[in-house]
């Protein structure tokens, strides 16, 4: 959490994704009353939104006018009910498609002839509507594109019930929160870390006679810790470009490969914020749709010139007293990282070129700031998060998540543990999945602590 304008800027998690009793981070954030009273409510808690948030809407078409919100809705429908048969192929042995986005696209090429009651122009807008539902669902998988997501797994990942919610104090209110219960000096940060040596017999300097540690963790400065265990809780970005050299000797094969394996992409945030909102009260989410488009047609390659394009939207920070009138844009893949090498200033006029087409308005006021997210160039994550890529699987999670040394009689075990949200196998991507899988390599430790030493 970032403070910006009046309010705070989340350049990380957002949402409590399905905030219910199933929901560690709910579960934590509402022992510490750190959520608002709506998202206590029993019947909030209860609700089905299959990890997309139904916001009140507004749907505005690259012609500059708000666009029929039944059409919108019919188009939606459809995609949504086609994302939700995807479930049938997860363990088959022959999937029809080997991705996400070739299967959604092979079967909305065969509605295409009864769509709209065949008016060409309303099937337009409904294929257009479509496209921009391809590009919210590459945010939410945190890819380049559909066609990167493997069909046969996708069904694997389990929505929680409940109305996604947001913290007033900002999601960092959790993790300042968890901390504050920690005797000081636990933590260290900014302490960049340049190698993990283990299955070495390593002891303190000076110390020839004293304990010997397997493990030895090297710091970008220059410091040292031995341990008996570490827990790797690094962004499966940064294991994609480093774990050849951040791990000596280097990790053994089955778990580089499940490395290379999966899936990690970038989905970043771009905060506008106005002197006054051109949107209703009511509104909470801007949609965008060029009508130009469609699933069916290979998208513009320039990147330079049509990056925006991606850009699924805008939600509207609530409440407004707190963030004042800001709006969040999400913007996935190439595009995405794209952003990250311009200028505020050539994100901000791109932002206000694309606002003033979708209104029709030439005059509407730019946004008076902007700031963005940059996960792809972030030398520590490389990306936001995880998805199970096109010839990936979910054992590929199981394997990333698996302690080392493998042998389990080895008599130093668990000298390398791994968590974060790529070794949860179904709820990759999200901040409960991390939270669990914590709290998981934290039981192993238990487990080990509390068996009988061999007589």
């Amino acid at each position: 959490s970032f403070p910006a304008a009046s309010g705070l800027a989340e350049m990380g998690a957002h949402w409590i994704h399905g905030p219910s009793p199933g929901n560690p981070v709910f579960c934590l954030a509402s022992r510490y009353g750190l959520l608002g009273p709506e998202a206590a409510r029993e019947e909030n808690q209860q609700v089905e939104a299959g990890g997309h948030p139904p916001l009140p809407s507004v749907t505005y078409g690259s012609s500059g006018k708000v666009l029929n919100p039944k059409a919108v809705r019919e188009a939606r429908d459809l995609f949504y009910a086609l994302l939700a048969s995807t479930r049938a192929f997860q363990g088959s042995k022959e999937p029809p498609w080997p991705s996400v986005g070739q299967y959604v696209r092979a079967e909305i090429a065969r509605t295409v002839p009864t769509m709209a009651g065949g008016q060409e122009d309303a099937r337009r807008l409904q294929l257009a509507v479509l496209a921009a539902c391809l590009k919210l669902e590459c945010c939410i998988s945190g890819t380049h594109s559909m066609d990167l997501v493997g069909l046969e797994p996708f069904g694997e990942y389990v929505s929680l019930p409940g109305l996604d919610c947001t913290f007033p104090g900002g999601y960092s209110s959790l993790a300042e929160r968890l901390l504050s219960d920690l005797p000081e000096g636990t933590v260290l940060f900014n302490k960049a870390v340049r190698t993990i040596h283990w299955q070495g017999s390593f002891r303190e300097e000076g110390d020839d006679g004293g304990r010997v540690f397997p493990v030895r963790v090297e710091c970008e400065d220059g410091d040292v810790f031995l341990a008996d265990h570490v827990i790797v809780t690094v962004p499966l970005g940064f294991l994609k470009e480093r774990h050849q050299e951040f791990f000596q000797p280097p990790l053994p094969e089955r778990k580089a490969q499940a490395i290379r394996n999966l899936g990690f992409g970038t989905n970043n945030k771009i905060f506008l914020e106005f002197e006054q909102p051109f949107w209703e009260p009511e509104q909470q989410l801007l949609e965008v749709v060029w009508e130009d488009e469609s699933p069916l047609e290979e998208p513009d390659a320039d990147l330079e010139a049509n990056w925006f394009k991606k850009l699924i939207g805008f939600v509207v920070l609530q409440p407004p007293e707190q963030h004042g009138h800001v709006l969040c844009g999400f913007i996935a893949g190439k595009e995405s990282e794209h952003m990250e090498t311009l200028s505020d200033a050539e994100v901000l006029s791109a932002m206000t070129h694309v606002l003033r087409t979708m209104t029709g308005n030439p005059d509407l006021p730019a946004p008076r700031s902007v700031l963005r997210s940059r996960w792809h160039s972030a030398p520590y994550t490389r990306g936001s998060y995880s998805y199970v890529a096109v010839g990936s699987s979910g054992d590929d999670i199981d394997v990333l998540a698996q302690p080392l040394p493998e042998d389990p009689g080895d008599p130093r075990p668990l000298q390398l543990l791994f968590a974060g949200e790529a070794t949860h196998r179904t709820f990759y991507s999200t901040t409960h999945g991390a939270l669990l899988s914590g709290w998981r390599e934290a039981e192993r430790l238990n487990q080990l602590f509390q068996a009988p030493v061999p007589a």
